[in-house]
């Protein structure tokens, strides 16, 4: 059942690829203010010595490859759409039927 939910969940939109990139660009964030706390109490001598190089490098590395990996999930999204072949839009009914030439309808009273 487990693998059917995510079956339904992931086979008819791109929202699960949109998230991840959410999630990178807020991983980002939160390591770049990570960054700079280690920076500022890497200076106040609060630290053991490396600590925030390694942090930094982490945190960063890893919040941009998170980042990358949901920009390369859009595109493969996008390109999964558009390889559905399926229409933009559908009709779900007309307010109108085209009536032969010589009668009038609303639609072509302003065409005249």
């Amino acid at each position: 059942m487990l693998a059917l939910a995510v079956d339904g969940i992931t086979s008819l939109s791109i929202k699960p690829i949109r998230m991840i990139t959410g999630l990178g660009l807020l991983v980002s964030l939160l390591s770049f203010i990570g960054v700079l706390w280690a920076v500022i109490d890497s200076l106040t001598g609060g630290t053991v010595q490396g600590w925030a190089s390694t942090v930094c490098i982490v945190c960063f590395m890893g919040g941009i490859q998170l980042l990358c990996l949901g920009v390369i999930g859009e595109y493969v999204g996008k390109t999964y759409l558009e390889a559905k072949s399926r229409p933009r839009y559908h009709l779900a009914a007309r307010t109108w039927e085209e009536e032969s030439e010589g009668e009038n309808h609303p639609g072509a009273q302003g065409m005249q």
